[in-house]
């Protein structure tokens, strides 16, 4: 072996000692009809590329079966991607906390009928069949599980990605010891101290911050989840000091969605029309002050359109709408697949509600996740918005709870605008703060001049 050599195989072993064991066994791309896409670990980030660049990466001398079509080379968007990039779990619905604002109404006594380690576990068996790269694992609050750990193990195993959502209330001393087996771990965090008690309706700051110093001297990729809401809003760039401060990794924000108990505090806790309009001059400033990673769900793109942004530069960075039932699924307690975390399971199709252990057999479907993949039908004025094929029309869940699912979104502030133009009454409450107002049939006659 030459010096060179010696050299280079040194250089990988010292890269891989620096790797965490879970990213070694992380799969490292899957083919696509435009190309691939490809896993990087530093940075953490999945890269979509065309087909030339996929053939020379991978050293492709014969062309996949994938690739039958060369119309559709580079052609992201065509079409939903071939499986999901990554399925949301929720493994169990039993939570004592009771939250005000619970996405999934979580209760002491969980779903009826929640599936165990054996059905999860095939379920995993079904995602890494169809390519899928992460898993987000959470509740309820499953750290609580006494085979989580197993599971994350087994999804290891198959190439897949466990990370994990906990409020840190329960299970912290099991999670500590299994802590490694997950990719990223974020910590349900609405606010620091008076603030946390506003948003979740109790106390539970001091035993979230414990469990946060305690999963962060073990792991290095450790965040928050923060669900944005009218009572933190105000106050997340103090979240993004205490962030910075306990050396996090990460913090995602969360769109406050009208699910479980979230439906009924929705008027509450909802963020106004104003705050909406705010959102990313407050988070470009946070980003820069405290030198952050700060991530967004996707149902926040109408919030960054708004800013006109280069269509081209979203594009590039992969920002979307809402991909539910495309870039992302979900799965209930009992195994129900849903489009994502938020969203009700599917209506049945031949009888038969969709499980997320069928993935596969369902993806492909005529019909399938209705009304998600069909945000090409979309009203005004997301018709005639240049972001249309970026923003998907906003968030589909947003929609249902006011109107239609297929409605736009009535918290995207170009849709709060042409309502209060094409309306009279109902509609001028919008921008003081009530999106829902004037919900209904828009009028195709007349819409804003195009962004």
């Amino acid at each position: 072996m030459s010096v060179r050599e010696r050299a280079r195989a040194a250089l990988t072993r010292a890269r891989q000692s620096l790797t965490p064991a879970w990213a070694q066994r992380a799969r490292s791309h899957r083919l696509e009809p435009f190309g691939a896409i490809f896993q990087m670990l530093r940075p953490r980030a999945l890269v979509f590329t065309d087909r030339p660049y996929a053939r020379r990466a991978l050293g492709l001398r014969d062309e996949p079966a994938q690739w039958a079509d060369p119309a559709l080379d580079g052609a992201l968007g065509a079409g939903v991607l071939s499986a999901p990039l990554e399925a949301h779990l929720q493994l169990t619905n039993r939570c004592a906390a009771g939250c005000q604002g619970c996405y999934t109404g979580a209760s002491p006594q969980g779903a009826p009928a929640e599936w165990g380690l054996a059905e999860w576990k095939r379920a995993l068996d079904e995602l890494a069949r169809c390519g899928v790269f992460h898993v987000a694992l959470g509740g309820g609050e499953s750290a609580a599980l006494p085979w989580l750990g197993e599971l994350a193990e087994h999804a290891l195993a198959l190439g897949i990605v466990p990370n994990l959502t906990t409020s840190g209330l329960e299970g912290l001393d099991r999670l500590l010891s299994i802590c490694d087996r997950f990719g990223q771990i974020n910590v349900s965090l609405d606010g620091v101290g008076d603030v946390y008690r506003a948003v979740r309706g109790f106390d539970g700051f001091a035993a979230a911050d414990h469990a946060l110093r305690a999963l962060r001297a073990r792991k290095r990729e450790v965040g928050i989840n923060v669900v944005v809401t009218r009572q933190n809003f105000e106050h997340l760039d103090e979240l993004f000091a205490y962030a910075r401060q306990q050396r996090l990794s990460e913090v995602e924000l969360l769109r406050y969605k009208p699910a479980g108990r979230g439906a009924r505090n929705y008027q509450q806790l909802r963020c106004t029309d104003a705050q909406h309009r705010a959102f990313f001059p407050l988070l470009a400033r946070a980003a820069r002050r405290h030198r952050l990673r700060l991530k967004v769900d996707c149902s926040y793109t109408p919030m960054l359109a708004h800013h006109q942004m280069a269509p081209a530069l979203l594009h590039q960075l992969v920002v979307y709408g809402c991909t539910g039932g495309d870039f992302l699924v979900g799965a209930k307690p009992g195994g129900q697949l849903t489009a994502c975390s938020f969203a009700a399971p599917p209506p049945a199709l031949d009888g038969q509600r969709p499980r997320v252990d069928e993935l596969a057999a369902y993806w492909h479907a005529p019909g399938a996740f209705a009304p998600f993949r069909d945000w090409r039908q979309a009203q005004e004025p997301c018709r005639s918005c240049k972001y249309l094929s970026l923003c998907r029309g906003g968030c589909r869940v947003v929609s249902a709870h006011t109107g239609r699912a297929i409605d736009p979104d009535p918290e995207c502030p170009r849709v709060v605008d042409f309502r209060k133009l094409v309306n009279s009454g109902p509609a001028d409450a919008a921008s003081d703060g009530d999106p829902a107002a004037g919900v209904g049939a828009v009028p195709g006659r007349r819409h804003l001049p195009v962004i």
